[in-house]
């Protein structure tokens, strides 16, 4: 499918001279991105933080920063009532120091809690455990993150409810209205951050992925129609290279009916699963770059797109799928636009020339 993106990339390479495409291509994820009115950000740990080689990378390239792992409740309140912020801190200051904006994530999942919040959510006698939580976060961190997830993966349409949602303790305790109600504390206790709904099969373009994507827009449409304070969707983009694609012409519809009811969109999980594919690397890469160069470009030709992340910068801290079977075979994942050597892939530079075409500038 030829877009207004991938005409203006195209037509950009023939007008460059080398030394002006090699200048251009120097520049870092963040820099491109911002030429373009956009953000680009990754997911990193604290414990990355402690690599001498990584940090510096890690400063230059993004621009946005999200916690991989220290914003979930299972970090933040693994005993009721016990706080631990430390991660989180770590990072946020680490975003401070190198002119980062930073996005939490994320308040409410059915995944990543701590063991006891289930049963003292099935037995709350009210909302606070829901709601109180919500609070105190957004609270916390008011003017230090610019941007939060605040539900995550709530859209399970194989559960098999008329209204699509994940059948999660969730949804057992409180019904459907858990969402509002969390959506309402983060807004009184920041007025002004960005508040995210985040998920995830909307990318593909299988007929699962069309059940998807008709399950969200009628979430969302529903949510704004009752004044729920949602900002943006978030389009995780987790891609596979070898094994389902992106549908282009079904994203585009999809993208122009959320960027129609108003809505911001984010990309804030992209990877690309290179599993499957060949042994030859090149190859491998190749095929990562392709997945995400088709994404993007219809992501970024929609003009409600602003950030995009990736699901970490490198693939230095990834591990093998599958254990020692994967590690005799050889393979070692190859999903991110950096390699574990923190040298630049195929990944990095479609990603960068994606960011660039919005100007012509490839």
């Amino acid at each position: 499918m030829l877009t207004r993106r991938s005409l203006l990339s195209g037509a950009a390479a023939g007008v460059l001279t080398p030394k002006t495409k090699a200048a251009v291509e120097d520049l870092p994820l963040r820099q491109r991105a911002a030429k373009s009115g956009r953000s680009y950000g990754c997911a990193a740990g604290s414990y990355q933080l402690r690599d001498a080689d990584f940090a510096p990378v890690l400063a230059r390239e993004a621009g946005v920063l999200v916690p991989e792992y220290e914003l979930k409740r299972l970090i933040v309140e693994p005993t009721p009532g016990h706080f631990d912020f430390s991660g989180a801190d770590v990072l946020i200051a680490f975003a401070a120091a190198h002119g980062m904006t930073m996005r939490g994530h994320t308040l409410v999942w059915y995944a990543a809690n701590p063991d006891w919040l289930e049963a003292a959510v099935l037995a709350a006698p009210d909302e606070d455990i829901l709601t109180g939580y919500v609070t105190g976060m957004v609270q916390r961190y008011r003017g230090r993150i610019q941007s939060w997830d605040i539900v995550n993966e709530a859209i399970q349409p194989d559960d098999g409810r008329p209204d699509g949602l994940r059948d999660c303790f969730w949804l057992k305790r409180y019904g459907p209205s858990y969402i509002d109600h969390a959506y309402f504390a983060a807004r009184q206790a920041d007025l002004t951050a960005q508040l995210v709904y985040n998920d995830w099969g909307c990318e593909g373009g299988e007929a699962w992925n069309d059940r998807f994507r008709a399950t969200t827009l009628k979430f969302l449409e529903g949510a704004l129609a009752r004044k729920v304070p949602i900002d943006a969707l978030g389009l995780q983009g987790h891609l596979a290279a070898f094994h389902g694609s992106v549908n282009q012409r079904k994203l585009r519809a999809f993208l122009d009916e959320v960027r129609a009811m108003g809505l911001k969109i984010l990309v804030t999980e992209h990877d690309v699963d290179d599993s499957g594919g060949p042994s030859d690397i090149a190859v491998r890469d190749r095929a990562v770059a392709d997945a995400s160069a088709r994404f993007f470009d219809v992501v970024l030709d929609n003009t409600a797109a602003t950030d995009v992340l990736t699901w970490g910068l490198t693939d230095r801290y990834l591990k093998a799928p599958g254990g020692l079977r994967s590690m005799l075979s050889g393979y070692t994942p190859r999903k991110l636009p950096l390699d574990a050597n923190l040298k630049r892939k195929p990944m990095w530079y479609a990603m960068s020339q994606a960011l660039a075409a919005e100007h012509g500038i490839r």
